[in-house]
């Protein structure tokens, strides 16, 4: 059972994800907030393993609130929580807005976000993102991950093949193919590789990068300048 926390400071949304989520035989929403500060806490009670966090609330923004609740060790977790590369309890948080701003997304992603989703997706959008990250992976909705690579494509970051050295030969090949958006069947039908094996080498490629998740590897990716936006995957 995946437990959910809504964190938004708007009462008829926060009620239409809980329905909508509630309604699914394997999440379980455990709590709602009204802003930042209520979310922080209701996460040190209540040990979920997703938070639905709102990037605009008052009292506490959802980037802070995330920063504050990935910072804090929980030593207690909940039966079927996530962990963290340490041992210690951690949830893994989708941020929601209706904005697809630049600077919202780096700024989530850097404070440990695991996805970006648009409050305009469609529920069952919404459905899949809980269980596709509560699964381990990150997420960005489409139309963010265009900023993402219209942002470094704006940069004079050039190819380069030494980047990341921690990573071997078919770390970085694999590290390249997620970073434009191959899923795990995908990289492996590409690699003539089997799934189980990829799922290997992204958990180690995590673990060299000190990414909680794919979304964080796909930044690392582009920033060192081993993916360069329009070159050939």
């Amino acid at each position: 059972m995946i437990r959910v926390v809504i964190a938004d400071d708007q009462a008829m949304v926060r009620a239409g994800f809980a329905a909508l989520l509630a309604a699914q035989p394997d999440i379980e929403v455990v709590g709602q907030a009204k802003d930042g500060a209520e979310c922080v806490a209701q996460v040190a009670e209540l040990n979920p393993d997703i938070v639905l966090m709102d990037v605009r609330m008052p009292i506490q923004d959802g980037i802070e609130a995330t920063r504050e609740i990935l910072s804090t060790p929980r030593s207690h977790p909940a039966q079927g929580s996530s962990l963290t590369a340490e041992g210690a309890a951690a949830p893994r948080i989708i941020m929601l807005t209706t904005f697809d701003i630049d600077d919202y997304v780096f700024a989530a992603i850097r404070a440990g976000a695991s996805g970006f989703l648009l409050k305009d997706a469609l529920p069952t959008e919404l459905i899949e993102a809980v269980r596709v990250v509560a699964s381990g992976d990150g997420l960005l909705a489409p139309s963010v991950t265009r900023k993402v690579i219209e942002h470094f494509a704006a940069g004079p970051r050039q190819a380069d093949p030494t980047a990341l050295p921690a990573l071997t030969e078919r770390e970085r090949e694999i590290l390249i193919l997620v970073a434009r958006g191959a899923a795990n069947t995908e990289i492996a039908e590409t690699l003539f590789l089997a799934v189980q094996t990829v799922k290997t080498h992204v958990s180690r490629i995590l673990s060299k990068l000190d990414a909680r998740d794919r979304a964080q590897a796909v930044i690392a990716a582009y920033e060192s300048g081993l993916v360069v936006p329009g070159s050939p995957a």
